[in-house]
């Protein structure tokens, strides 16, 4: 079985059977990540992938979930990822699930039929990087995306059945915009109502001056107590219903676990503990946890 590495997956699929249906991310222009850099997008072959269905099935018998890699797999047209779906169901047998990292733009160019013939094939749950709601902020880093066509991509997901997780980047607005994309980050979670929720926080792989050279000049990292207020006003601003939230990443400070919004007061309470004990500095090279 070969890997075209780095290989990346959601912590939710640390036991899930790993397929590497594409390599690398379609857009990959976004200024904060560096996932995907080293590698040039590609779809694999039907014949390659047929192979390493069956290679992986042997070594996953039993497996209840399959995450198909890598950045954005669900790109592939539907007329592509069903016969690989067909072929993964027939290798695993019952399965619970099948999952992938998606953008927007890769819901809405399928019809509701196609996402909803994925979704009766077992696919369904899609990982959505939203980075921000607000449109400053998107813009700044190079997202490709909009509030609203996010929204409405998420919302095309929903209706065909197929659930989403969505993550939201902390500190991505830097000082100038830390409010707005709380605030408007919490307006779209709002809106669609995932299943899942999830938020990490900004860091830089390369160094922050290698971020601020991607990224349009004045951008200024937030302090960790900053980070943590801007958590805090994006929590309040959720109005949503029976939303799991998890914020456990290894870029967070602080855990946070709940149900939102059975939780929401308790999840607010511990950021504010948080915040009274927190100095207003920057650990650029810290990631430890309270």
């Amino acid at each position: 079985m070969f890997y075209d590495e780095p290989l990346f997956r959601p912590p939710s699929e640390a036991y899930s059977a790993i397929i590497q249906v594409t390599l690398g991310c379609s857009w990959n222009r976004c200024t904060f990540c560096e996932m995907y850099t080293s590698k040039k997008f590609r779809a694999r072959p039907f014949e390659d992938l047929r192979s390493d269905i069956k290679t992986v099935s042997g070594y996953y018998a039993g497996v209840r979930k399959v995450f198909l890699a890598d950045g954005n797999a669900f790109v592939m047209s539907a007329e592509k990822l069903m016969p690989i779906l067909d072929e993964i169901n027939s290798s695993f047998g019952k399965l619970q699930r099948i999952s992938s990292y998606a953008l927007p733009r890769d819901i809405t160019s399928k019809t509701d039929e196609e996402l909803v013939a994925i979704k009766n094939k077992g696919l369904k749950l899609l990982y959505i990087g939203i980075e921000s709601g607000d449109d400053e902020v998107l813009a700044m880093v190079n997202k490709g995306e909009t509030h609203e066509s996010t929204a409405l991509g998420i919302e095309k997901a929903h209706k065909a059945g197929i659930e989403t997780s969505l993550m939201v980047l902390n500190g991505l607005g830097g000082k100038k915009f830390s409010k707005q994309h709380a605030v408007n980050s919490a307006k779209l979670v709002s809106r669609v109502n995932p299943k899942f929720m999830s938020t990490l926080t900004l860091s830089f792989p390369y160094g922050e001056e290698h971020f601020k050279k991607r990224t349009p000049e004045g951008y200024v990292q937030l302090t960790l107590k900053e980070v943590l207020e801007e958590q805090k006003v994006f929590i309040e601003n959720i109005d949503a219903k029976d939303v799991i939230f998890r914020s456990n990443h290894v870029s967070n400070n602080l855990i946070l676990e709940g149900i939102l919004s059975r939780d929401k007061d308790a999840l607010l309470l511990t950021l504010e503990n948080a915040i009274k004990k927190t100095p207003d500095e920057i650990y650029p090279d810290s990631h430890g946890m309270f």
